[in-house]
């Protein structure tokens, strides 16, 4: 399926989303980072903002959790890398 031919005001107001999305994203998961949001408030959000984040990257975001820590839960969890936090489940 090919994808619509946009005008250049719709892509432009669709670049201009997806960049206030993109920093909304980085803020959520910097206050993570700080501290100054819980893990559990994170996940408590139901947007598509936080839904979007891969899980691995929202571990690494979290004080004390590199790349390597991120990579042991997730495969102790049996959860794959790719996935991301909306498609988690009440599991």
């Amino acid at each position: 399926m090919a994808l619509p031919a946009l005008t250049a005001e719709a892509r432009a107001e669709a670049l201009k989303k997806a960049a206030a999305v993109r920093k909304e994203r980085g803020e959520i998961l910097a206050a993570l980072k700080d501290g100054t949001v819980s893990l559990k408030e994170v996940l408590g959000r139901e947007d598509a903002v936080v839904g979007k984040v891969l899980v691995r990257r929202l571990l690494e975001s979290l004080p004390g959790i590199g790349k390597v820590r991120a990579a042991q839960l997730l495969d102790e969890l049996d959860i794959s890398d790719r996935r991301r936090v909306q498609g988690l489940g009440p599991r």
